[in-house]
């Protein structure tokens, strides 16, 4: 697979070591153009765990660069942090989003050995539509090939059909989990179901679609197979109800996988994003910068080991804190060797 040559290496002395950034990395080629990803490495000289970040944007707009601050997180998990791009919904319709992150997840596994990354230790962190992905990614990992996922316009190389697509841990913030469920809950408040971000995803309402919204639902993909899960969602989201998230975590429990809900007190949508990106017209529904700008937030934790169903707000571990260093602790945790 073609790619960008790599930038030199970028000094991050604010976190407490050195970090080579590899930028416009192409992994794989598309008829709306290639697919870039930057990559974020601990200038270690072994081979390390990478972590996939998934932008948000209701996926209609957004790019890599619409991140948390990924060289803090390499230095801070010891893991690699690569954005990537995926098409948006203007670009192709859903699957196409997934099979994107899909061939990212491929594409570093393969080329492992020349970015210094160890292919058995991958994970994927995203936040509202990137969350959605990192969710879909990590439930559909262990499943070779997804329907119509390598046709003619899904060049990824050719040998790349069919090879290992799992992943090995999943932090997700704030992303719709049931999307006829998101689409409804918008008609009721009065909006047009039709211009949601989830109907611009599936090309129509879900009603219309009801196969497609299926399959783009993590629910449908929930089972036994999945990796670990941490998620994150806020309490004041309005953007999101947080009870998709409850479910998330309430079947992934139920299927026997490990999983960790933190529900965030008080914070909106967006809350994992960084501070300067905002249209001023969302700024009323959005948290951009708080969580960085705050260090952490009083939150309630669900874990595995909880009764924990979506209508029992009671059945929490109990009350604690949540920020950026939990989200790395985890990665540091399911991925790193010889981590606590």
């Amino acid at each position: 697979m073609p790619h960008h040559p790599s930038s030199p290496t970028i000094s991050a002395a604010e976190h407490g070591e050195s970090v080579t950034v590899h930028r416009d990395i192409v992994f794989a080629r598309r008829d709306t153009g290639d697919l870039l990803l930057d990559l974020h490495r601990p200038a270690t000289g072994h081979p390390v765990p990478v972590v996939l970040w998934l932008h948000g944007g209701g996926w209609f707009t957004g790019d890599r660069t619409l991140a948390p601050d990924l060289g803090a997180g390499a230095a801070a998990t010891g893991c690699a942090l690569a954005s990537i791009e995926y098409r948006l919904s203007g670009q192709a319709l859903f699957p196409a989003q997934l099979h994107d992150v899909r061939a990212a997840i491929r594409f570093l596994r393969a080329n492992a050995e020349r970015f210094g990354l160890d292919p058995s230790r991958i994970g994927v962190w995203g936040a509202s539509a990137g969350g959605h992905l990192a969710a879909l990614a990590g439930l559909t990992g262990h499943i070779a090939a997804l329907p119509d996922e390598f046709g003619a316009s899904e060049a990824d190389g050719g040998n790349d059909a069919g090879a290992d697509a799992s992943v090995q841990a999943v932090a997700e913030s704030y992303g719709p989990v049931d999307l006829a469920e998101c689409v409804a809950g918008a008609a009721a408040a009065g909006g047009d179901g039709s211009r949601t971000p989830e109907a611009r995803l599936l090309g129509g309402l879900p009603a219309d679609r009801a196969e497609l919204a299926r399959q783009a639902s993590p629910l449908t993909w929930v089972s036994a197979a999945a990796p670990p899960f941490q998620i994150s969602h806020g309490t004041g989201d309005v953007l999101v109800s947080h009870r998709q998230s409850e479910r998330l975590h309430a079947a992934l429990v139920s299927a026997g996988v490990e999983s960790d809900l933190y529900l965030v007190e008080g914070y909106k949508h967006g809350f994992l994003n960084p501070a300067g990106r905002l249209d001023v017209d969302l700024a009323a529904v959005m948290d951009d910068g708080r969580l960085a700008a705050e260090g952490t937030a009083a939150a309630l934790h669900r874990g595995s080991g909880a009764q924990n169903t979506p209508d029992s707000p009671g059945a929490t571990d109990g009350r604690t804190t949540f920020g950026f260093r939990d989200i790395h602790d985890f990665f540091r945790r399911h991925l790193v060797p010889g981590t606590d």
